[in-house]
């Protein structure tokens, strides 16, 4: 049985059962409590506060967390990302005033920075060579420029609406965060294949994340041409018709790039274009 931390509530939490349910792990309780096991996998979830998932991991009370990288930077924690899960993104980033006039970050010099992340920030400061006092500090840190008790601060940006609404602006991004998956160094062979299956499974998410599937008739005339823009993972899949001179090809597409591609098979005379959502690949 491998055993997961994950953080007991906030988006983290929500992106997280919403991956496990992607991947088709179901959990024996709908009612959340502190440990629940899967009722179709070899896991048991472990809920936690974000800021006590990397100790875990570290100490072996739990094998695996799911975590942001934020908070796995600060606790500093003997534990190893093994994979990066690409939701929950943010950033952290230093912000001041927005009256003042910035020119670079030796506007932080002697200045005093309001954080939850002191750890992260002190080793920025270092690194730019900039002696400034860190004020730790947690929850609301926005406000701490406000009512006198720093000059900046150093915290977790998504959007930068609680910035704006606080009279902040964001000047320097010292580091991007998401959701990562991070591993005891100690696991045994047993809990190593669980995680793999487990990390396999993921891929399969991830892989299909941003693509389409793909069918279409096309004049055998202009298949050279069609392969041309529609990319397959290794090559389109091609089976003739019944119609002579015709055949169906199957392929997957990026979605950011679907009406560009779309509009050029057109042109080649394509028709019987059949788009469908893709739930999981495997490479």
């Amino acid at each position: 049985m491998l055993r997961i931390a994950v953080q007991s509530k906030g988006r983290l939490y929500e992106d997280t059962m919403e991956l496990f349910s992607e991947i088709g792990i179901k959990l024996s309780s709908a009612k959340r409590t502190l440990l629940i096991a899967s009722t179709n996998f070899p896991v048991e979830v472990l809920f936690l506060r974000d800021d006590d998932i990397p100790q875990s991991v570290a100490d072996g009370v739990a094998d695996v967390g799911i975590v942001g990288e934020n908070e796995f930077v600060e606790r500093n924690e003997n534990a190893l990302i093994e994979k990066r899960l690409g939701f929950s993104k943010c950033r952290l980033s230093l912000a001041i005033p927005k009256e003042e006039d910035y020119k670079g970050v030796s506007w932080f010099e002697g200045k005093k920075i309001a954080s939850s992340y002191p750890h992260i920030l002190n080793t920025f400061l270092k690194k730019q060579g900039i002696s400034a006092h860190c004020h730790v500090i947690t929850g609301s840190v926005e406000i701490a420029p406000g009512i006198g008790l720093s000059d900046a601060i150093f915290d977790i940006v998504s959007s930068g609406s609680t910035l704006v609404s606080n009279h902040l602006k964001e000047v320097e991004v010292v580091m991007k965060s998401e959701a990562v998956l991070i591993g005891n160094p100690e696991l045994s062979a047993e809990k190593r294949e669980i995680l793999n299956e487990l990390m396999f499974r993921i891929d399969a998410v991830q892989a299909a994340e941003g693509k389409k599937y793909i069918l279409l008739n096309a004049p055998n005339d202009n298949i050279e041409d069609i392969i041309a823009v529609l990319p397959g993972i290794t090559s389109p899949t091609i089976m003739p018709l019944a119609k002579e001179g015709w055949s169906s090809m199957h392929s997957v597409l990026p979605e950011k790039r679907f009406w560009e591609i779309i509009g050029k098979l057109k042109s080649l005379g394509a028709e019987g274009i059949l788009v469908l959502p893709i739930e999981k690949m495997i490479m």
